[in-house]
């Protein structure tokens, strides 16, 4: 029986939510009738429990807890389809994850998660409408953000540090809410579209209908949209600042500490060693043209590592990797997704939300290359012959020839991402004796589906095969073993030319394969929660109110390969089928105690409690509370406060990922670079006979072993916040707000980096009989061969800062002008930020506060300006200089590089929009205004790497 399609399985989902909707209706007075004030109160205390940080409802300035929004207007003015990047751009989120920050990650292409804190994806919990989302990565529990439609987004509610008691595991660092639009009457067109105006490219378009309705005289309401959107593809080479920069040995460095930089940056880093069209390396090294003719490789002018060197005019026949990566994939999306609302009776309301997304991403890596193809110089009929006699004359009978296969194209990443999720429940609430009762019962399931085609994979026996060729008797170039190769199922070798661009379709079909993978993970829960008050039975400030329920989770992942991949016949290790799967149930209480109220020393002083339990099918039992405080001295000011402890278990690829073999770049610390970077290496590398002014292999990869652990435990965190409120009544519309973070991290759950197994290995005080340096080999040549690797409960993290916002909304008529103003400042501080590998050796820290990516002061600011019709906008955003080395103070890495920083970065934004009609809006912008762009030798994403870019916006209303 074939398998239902998704999407097919999506709409008939739909339509029985519509269908089941119309059998459960009753007729009876709705919902939103005015009745008592009894039952007035009753709705406005279901309409308000969706509050990001409680199940409790009270005002966002009156939580313990701060809380950050975005509007649907504020996230119009970003101009981008990609809600990671816009996320990214507030200062408490990172970039670490995004579309741009995943460009070099195969199996993360075209998705974008959120990073608070820069703790990871994965311990940032991301809820819809407060409802827990299907995972967009296998094995992993970071939710794709692309698959939500920015034009669907109501507002963004941001609760940073630990709320696991609140809404469970994976709320370390805190609680993205992502709310969506429901209940809308009418019809809406909308189209976005924004692009570089400085030649760059990153176009991006959108196109959205929303349209809903009310029915059964307004007791329900269905809200359907649909919508497409495109990213351009945009590669590195397309970055105007991007020129290969990399860093080379400083000849004026006299040594370490001496005050001159050890490495400086330069442009045009690349190598020699290997090119599109090939390079021979006998007694010299010889880079092939185009046309399979030669030139003697130019000197480089400066050394990055063994194979890579400086190239300040350039160099035809090298190879710069920046040729072949993108600065960010080609998108193609298609959402639809609809949300049903009926009030059955008075006091209880079904709803239901689905939506399907479907995106194809195309994503390009460097070719696949070789770095071991032997040349028979006599024989091989494709050879240049003014290189052969070259060769022959110097007694050179055989060259080794490294190429990128330019001449097949570059491998593809070719990924179909399907997303399928429905919620439906009953809320409601209605009077218990002098109490208030309130309750939502709710079930969700969720489905990610990803097809990722690989294309123009190598099989390396097969191009050995293909390379060594001769001419038969009839003077015809064929393959010296027909049956050469190990994909061959008989006399089916095609010989190849690789001496430039000359490859055949055949050949090219004969040495390389198409692979694929499919993903597949699921979530489904079900759910209830319950809000009450003690009525009758008060303290001074008011009823106690009581929040309780409980929830049962099952996750599952799957990852298929084909044949290909799970023997490893391609270039890449064999890779098996991995599946993981388990189930929590959890349960949850949250209690709030208005101790005093009214007072004139307590205008407000309330203490709220939060516990959660859960049963973890493969990690056991967990626990999470929090206690918070608010106190109010008068209406003015506010001081709040919340301690706690968060949980995270493991996710599927930490506890099930199968061991398997793969590739992974490393540096080796034993390099005549690198052997003085810790005090101990140079002993313990001697003691592993490295010799003395040793040269390593680096910028190659080598084989890596690696994968889940059953036995890991659920890792722990204490977060701790304390702020200030200020809402002065002298300042109407004003208020400040200024709150202390600190979260530290227990038995984090890490990949041990297989960098850190070689550098422990030799960075060790004891010696070198340690657990790290039997998981590292080397050849006799002392080169590093192999390393394996895993998951621990073994890191720690910490994190602490300072943040402020401050808000102001006036009319300007008291100044003799027209129309109304509102800002808003967002302000962090990071105070400090450390990682340590293994937390039983605190004095291997690794300090990342004030490094590229983790700056110690970002803010940003905007202004909007209304007169009638017509909105103005300004905002800017402040990125602190930035370290580009270890910040580390132990390793006194402040001379490793020159520049050692990224200066300090403002860049400004400028919209305005204009409402012609009731029905009809036009917005439009520069964003980056004065194109301010970081220099070449940073990419990361937190900055604006395309600059100056042009968007317009059109919404019209039926």
């Amino acid at each position: 029986m074939t398998e239902q399609s998704l999407l097919a399985r999506s709409i008939r989902t739909i339509l029985f939510a519509g269908v089941s909707s119309a059998f459960i209706a009753t007729p009876v007075l709705a919902q939103q009738e005015e009745v008592v004030d009894g039952e007035e109160q009753v709705e406005e205390q279901v309409e308000r429990i969706a509050v990001t940080g409680s199940r409790i409802a009270r005002p966002e300035l009156s939580q313990a807890t701060p809380i950050l929004s975005l509007s649907a207007d504020d996230i119009e003015k970003f101009a981008s389809p990609d809600l990671g990047q816009i996320l990214a751009e507030l200062p408490a989120v990172g970039a670490t994850n995004t579309l741009i920050g995943n460009r070099e990650s195969n199996a993360s292409a075209g998705t974008s998660s959120a990073d608070l804190r820069r703790l990871g994806a994965n311990r940032t919990l991301v809820l819809v409408n407060g409802k827990r989302h299907v995972a967009g990565s296998p094995g992993s529990a970071s939710v794709d953000l692309s698959t939500i439609p920015s034009s669907m987004i109501e507002r963004i509610e941001i609760m940073t540090g630990g709320a696991s008691a609140i809404y469970g595991s994976d709320a370390v660092s805190g609680v993205i809410n992502v709310i969506l639009k429901n209940d809308y009457e009418g019809l809406e067109f909308s189209g976005q579209a924004a692009g570089s105006t400085e030649g760059v490219g990153a176009r991006t378009h959108e196109f959205t209908i929303l349209g809903g309705g009310d029915f059964m005289n307004g007791r329900g309401n269905a809200t359907f949209y649909a919508g497409l959107n495109r990213i351009q593809e945009t590669m590195e080479n397309d970055i105007r600042q991007f020129q290969s920069w990399g860093t080379i040995l400083n000849p004026e460095d006299t040594g370490r500490l001496d005050g001159i930089p050890d490495r400086i940056f330069v442009r045009n880093v690349g190598s020699e060693y290997i090119s599109g069209n090939g390079v021979i390396l006998a007694d010299n090294f010889y880079g092939l043209l185009p046309d399979g003719s030669y030139v003697v490789q130019p000197p480089r002018q400066g050394t990055n590592s063994a194979l890579f060197g400086s190239f300040p005019d350039g160099c035809d026949t090298c190879a710069f990797t920046q040729d072949y990566v993108n600065l960010q994939p080609e998108v193609n999306r298609v959402n639809v997704g609809s949300s049903l609302n009926f009030d059955m009776t008075e006091n209880a309301r079904f709803y239901a939300d689905f939506k399907y997304t479907q995106a194809d991403i195309e994503q390009q890596f460097q070719p696949a290359f070789t770095t071991s193809t032997v040349i028979n110089v006599a024989e091989n009929p494709y050879l240049d012959e003014d290189l052969r006699q070259n060769l022959l004359g110097k007694g050179i009978g055989a060259a080794t020839m490294f190429k990128f296969f330019e001449d097949w194209g570059n491998r593809t990443a070719s990924n179909r991402r399907e997303l399928f999720r429905f919620t439906s429940g009953v809320d409601g609430g209605f009077d218990l004796g002098e109490s208030f009762f309130t309750y939502d019962v709710y079930y969700g399931y969720g489905e990610t589906r990803n097809r990722r085609q690989t294309l123009n994979e190598s099989i390396p026996e097969n191009i050995a095969a293909a390379v060594d060729t001769v001419r038969d008797a009839d003077g015809n170039i064929v393959c010296r073993d027909p049956d050469g190769g190990l994909v061959n199922t008989g006399g089916e070798c095609v010989p190849y030319n690789p001496f430039g661009q000359n490859a055949t379709q055949e050949a090219v079909d004969f040495m390389s394969a198409d692979v694929t993978r499919d993903d597949k993970i699921t979530q489904e829960f079900i759910g209830a929660s319950f809000v009450t008050d003690t009525g009758s039975l008060q303290l001074q400030g008011g009823p106690i109110d009581i929040a309780f329920g409980f929830e049962w989770r099952e996750e599952t992942s799957e990852t298929i390969t084909d044949e290909f991949t799970r023997r490893g016949l391609t270039n890449n290790a064999a890779t098996p089928n991995e599946y993981g799967e388990y189930d929590v149930t959890e349960g949850f209480v949250e209690v709030n105690f208005p101790i005093l109220a009214g007072l004139s020393f307590a205008e407000e002083l309330s203490v709220d409690m939060a516990y959660r339990g859960a049963d973890y099918s493969h990690a056991g039992s967990a626990d999470a509370w929090k206690v918070g405080m608010v106190w109010a001295p008068s209406s003015e000011y506010r001081f709040r406060g919340t301690f706690g402890k968060a949980v995270r278990a493991p996710n599927i690829t930490e506890a099930f990922s199968p061991r398997s073999p793969g590739f992974v770049n490393i540096t080796d610390p034993c390099d005549q670079n690198n052997i003085d970077n810790d005090p101990n290496r140079r002993e313990n590398c001697a003691a592993l006979g490295v010799p003395d002014d040793f040269e390593s292999n680096t910028n190659v990869s080598i084989d890596l072993i690696s994968g889940g652990n059953p036995n890991l435990d659920p890792e722990e965190s204490d977060s701790l916040t304390a702020g200030f409120v200020w809402t002065p009544e002298f300042i109407e519309n004003f208020s400040a707000t200024i709150d202390y973070y600190d979260i530290e991290i227990t038995d984090a759950i890490t990949f041990i980096a297989p960098q850190t197994v070689i550098n422990n290995c030799v960075d060790s005080e004891s010696g070198i009989n340690n657990n790290f340096c039997s998981q590292v080999t080397r050849g006799s040549d002392s080169q590093l061969t192999a390393v394996e690797s895993g998951y621990l409960n073994a890191a720690s993290l910490e994190t602490s800062g300072v943040e402020m916002e401050l808000n102001y909304q006036t009319e300007l008529g008291a100044l003799d002008l027209p129309g109304s103003l509102s800002t808003s400042l967002f302000v962090n501080h990071l105070i400090d930020f450390v990682n340590f590998p293994f937390q039983d050796q605190p004095e291997q820290d690794n300090v990342n506060t004030g490094q590229v990516g983790d700056p110690e002061w970002q803010f940003r600011f905007t202004a909007n300006y209304r007169l009638d019709d017509l909105t103005v906008s300004w905002a800017t955003r402040f990125i602190d200089r930035s370290a580009l080395y270890d910040v580390t103070p132990r390793l006194e890495a402040y001379e490793n590089l020159g520049p050692a920083y990224v200066g300090s970065m403002f860049t400004h934004d400028l919209s305005a929009g204009y409402s012609f009609t009731e029905n009809f809006r036009i917005s439009g912008g520069v964003r980056n205004i004065f194109d301010k762009v970081p220099p070449g030798y940073t990419g990361n994403a937190l900055y604006d790497l395309t600059g100056r870019r042009a968007f317009i916006n059109a919404t019209y209303e039926f």
